[in-house]
């Protein structure tokens, strides 16, 4: 409350009309430098570039202001506590909170606009690229935090036995966490699996488009973003779909009693009819069609068609269950009945 009483209304309101004016001049010469650079053919990569840079530059400008329009308070300098001589302030914490935001902004920036031509100059994929741009981040932001904790005077040999203590303490409590951030650190080096790749987890086939410390994110056709603990991808079996080929496989089970021999010709029939009606299916491969296994009360065929997505493969299969479906029928082919897994 006492520092409420040494600032006027006046100086709050000059305070936010001098913050407003840094922001109305950054939107002005970002509305300039699109109107200068919107026939240019570099426009999509300079632009993103020139608008990050007017971001950071009023960012820091409003703390910049706010340290010297207050540099006479007293309380901006007073010092609150005091380590090993080193007076920590309001202003002290300012400028620590100014260090890691700004490392961690050019950093992304870093790796978001000038990497990439790297990348493509040393004809880099994907997942790599991926991991290298992990790696710079993380190291910068390690340093940025150290940085900070000695400029406000911690010890950080003192504050690496203090973890350390802790570390013991609540390591049981949290050491699925740290299995998780450890396989990460696996898999970004290791690389097993990539930004990028195709893989299938609980019969759920998605694309993996970022690894992070302690989970993986896995895009899939219709069962939305899967968050995976990097732990699963180290101690489970993961299928690498992207490359190996990808099959449409339906399988279809049917009475005992049945011709098998014209089971197979009235799937392989229907296979044949719905590859060419449906657009983008390879042409240059037969659909494989097996006898695969006796049960107690049934007889099973499988059919296989080559694909190349995911989205072709849902769709083909279920237009093969239609054209087999019907073709049963028509031909008086009785499909197996319902039984229990104990009459397996």
């Amino acid at each position: 409350m006492e520092v409420l009483k040494e600032l006027s209304v006046k100086e709050f309101f000059m305070f936010f009309v001098y913050l407003s004016l840094i922001f109305v001049v950054k939107l002005t010469l970002e509305w300039i430098f699109k109107f200068i650079l919107k026939r240019t053919r570099y426009k999509e990569r300079v632009i993103p570039i020139i608008e990050a840079i007017l971001n950071w530059l009023a960012f820091y400008s409003s703390i910049i202001l706010f340290l010297f329009y207050f540099w006479k308070e007293s309380w901006l300098t007073y010092p609150f506590y005091e380590t090993e001589g080193v007076q920590v302030t309001v202003f002290l914490i300012v400028v620590v909170i100014m260090i890691v935001t700004f490392a961690s902004r050019i950093t992304k920036t870093f790796n978001q606009h000038v990497m990439p031509f790297i990348y493509e100059q040393f004809d880099i994929n994907i997942g790599l690229s991926f991991t290298i741009n992990r790696l710079i981040y993380y190291t910068v932001m390690f340093l940025a935090l150290a940085l900070s904790f000695t400029t406000v005077g911690l010890d950080l040999t003192a504050l690496g036995v203090v973890f350390s203590v802790l570390g013991i303490g609540i390591g049981f409590g949290v050491r699925n966490i740290a299995a998780n951030f450890v396989s990460g650190i696996i898999i970004l080096f290791e690389r097993p699996m990539e930004v990028g790749e195709m893989v299938e987890i609980d019969k759920k086939i998605g694309k993996i488009t970022r690894i992070k410390l302690r989970s993986t994110v896995v895009e899939t056709l219709k069962d939305g973003t899967l968050v995976v603990p990097n732990q699963y991808f180290i101690e489970q079996i993961v299928k690498n779909r992207s490359s190996a080929e990808l099959f449409a496989r339906v399988q279809v089970s049917v009475a005992y009693g049945s011709d098998t021999a014209k089971v197979e010709r009235l799937i392989y029939e229907a296979a044949e009819q719905e590859i060419p009606a449906m657009k983008g299916v390879p042409l240059d491969q037969q659909p494989d069609v097996r006898f695969i296994g006796f049960r107690n009360s049934a007889l099973d065929f499988q059919v296989e068609v080559h694909v190349v997505n995911v989205q072709m493969k849902e769709q083909l299969e279920s237009r093969l269950r239609h054209a087999i479906a019907k073709l049963f029928f028509e031909n008086d082919i009785e499909l197996a009945k319902a039984h229990s897994p104990a009459d397996e």
